[in-house]
């Protein structure tokens, strides 16, 4: 596209913007920008389609330290506003370049080999978690191998038939065949929903409500006080330190993983938990009995960081785009990890070499280990050491208020779940055949 027929198409860009009132006013010339650099950067990408453009568009502009996450939400409204809204009225949009429409529209191909890669992207655009990213795209792998089971495939299966009809039967043979929980179909639906919203470009219409099964309230399983102090008793070392924080604070286990050096604070007795479920930061307590322990671990963890520096690494992974806004924090000791692992590995994404976290397994076999020396029966796990620092807490008398913040629940209808646990605990009931045994022996005693 010449310089000259850009200038004019966003000339009646701006007047469109103007006219239709779509955006607040004043920001139509921010609008004109971000469409003006999204299309003599075009060439740089490859793509048959706007959409496929757009998606390496907006990673460019993540990739830029200057450019903030509402400038890169500002970008690519301004080019979906072109595409969708204003062109649409200038003439019929192009169809996708990887599916053909046939005459009644509702049979649609797409091309699986793309489909993975430009869901990935969007997933890295919508900056969701690297967990999150990885069960996603699982999903999108199984039901395209679904799709080939079907024989819905042509031109030797590069291409895959796509409709609502074959989602719903895919959820289906979830239930049926491999017979998976609710959660799990729940989030299956949540990962092809995805797929569907942004790479497909389908229409699930009343699916989204129907699909979702409704999921069962469950009471959480709990240790009591003693069943901790004996769990407790069968620990030591590093895993052990890790597990008394994790029933100190009520943490989550990956985030006493990622906690860094600066995250604790020993004159106010906190714990800072940095990013965490829902990228939010919250604090919690630091138990006074593990900090001796704790400061003599950290100093652990210092000469160990001096050791690496020495020998030429002491890099950390820092998060977003901390390595390139402070490029040498990345060697400092407050922003090593509290907990790091016994030896060095290669970063797979950026293939440098460095000191992980402890990988979680280790501390789940630790457990494991813990409960069955110490003779529980109970289906317990580290998660459960959370739900038993809630529950002590609500036994102690703090308030409800309270506990949410420390565990960092969205909602205080989350928290209130401990308090049935409680309710069990704290005025259990006396069963009738106890009471039939208490009335015998009153009567015997009488006679």
């Amino acid at each position: 596209m010449e310089k000259r027929e850009i200038e004019k198409r966003l000339t009646a860009y701006g007047e469109y913007l103007l006219k239709q009132s779509l955006i607040p006013r004043g920001k139509e010339i921010f609008y004109i920008i971000w469409l003006r650099r999204f299309f003599f950067n075009a060439h740089n990408w490859k793509g048959d389609n706007w959409e496929d453009t757009l998606a390496q568009y907006l990673i460019s502009l993540k990739n830029d330290p200057k450019i903030a996450d509402w400038q890169i939400n500002q970008a690519e409204h301004a080019v979906r506003l072109y595409y969708q809204n204003f062109l649409s009225q200038q003439q019929k949009q192009p169809p996708r370049h990887n599916f053909s429409t046939s005459p009644d529209n509702n049979t649609r191909w797409f091309d699986r080999e793309k489909l993975v890669e430009e869901m990935r992207q969007w997933l890295q655009v919508k900056q969701y978690a690297r967990r999150t990213e990885k069960s996603y795209l699982n999903w999108c792998r199984r039901f395209i191998n679904y799709c080939r089971s079907c024989k819905a495939t042509m031109e030797n299966e590069r291409l895959i038939f796509v409709s609502p009809e074959l989602i719903k039967n895919f959820l289906a043979q979830l239930v049926t065949k491999d017979n998976v929980s609710k959660s799990t179909q729940n989030q299956a639906f949540s990962s092809l929903l995805f797929l569907c919203r942004h790479v497909l470009k389908i229409d699930l219409e009343d699916m989204e409500k129907n699909l979702r099964p409704k999921t069962g309230k469950r009471l959480p399983v709990v240790f009591s006080p003693d069943e901790i102090k004996n769990i407790f008793s069968h620990l030591s070392g590093t895993s052990g330190l890790m597990l008394k924080l994790i029933y100190g604070g009520g943490l989550r286990l990956t985030e006493c993983l990622r906690l860094r050096v600066q995250d604790f604070d020993f004159s106010q007795g906190l714990v800072f938990i940095r990013s965490g479920k829902g990228d939010k930061d919250r604090s919690t307590i630091l138990a006074a009995q593990i900090q001796p322990q704790l400061r003599k671990h950290l100093q652990q963890v210092k000469q160990l960081h001096i050791q690496d520096l020495n020998s030429g690494y002491g890099e950390v992974f820092m998060p977003g785009a901390l390595a390139r806004k402070y490029p040498k924090a990345c060697k400092e000791f407050c922003w090593q990890f509290a907990f790091p692992s016994h030896k060095l590995s290669v970063d797979p994404v950026s293939k440098v070499t460095r000191r992980h976290h402890i990988h979680e397994n280790t501390i789940q076999r630790t457990m494991k280990k813990a409960l069955q020396n110490a003779g529980i029966v109970k289906h317990g796990s580290v998660h459960t050491l959370r739900h038993s620092f809630a529950t002590h807490l609500l036994l102690s008398g703090v308030d409800l208020r309270q506990i949410q913040d420390y565990l960092g629940h969205k909602s205080v209808e989350t928290t209130m779940i401990y308090t049935h646990v409680v309710k069990d605990l704290r005025n259990p009931a006396v069963s009738p055949l106890d009471m039939l045994s208490q009335m015998t022996t009153q009567s015997d005693q009488m006679t």
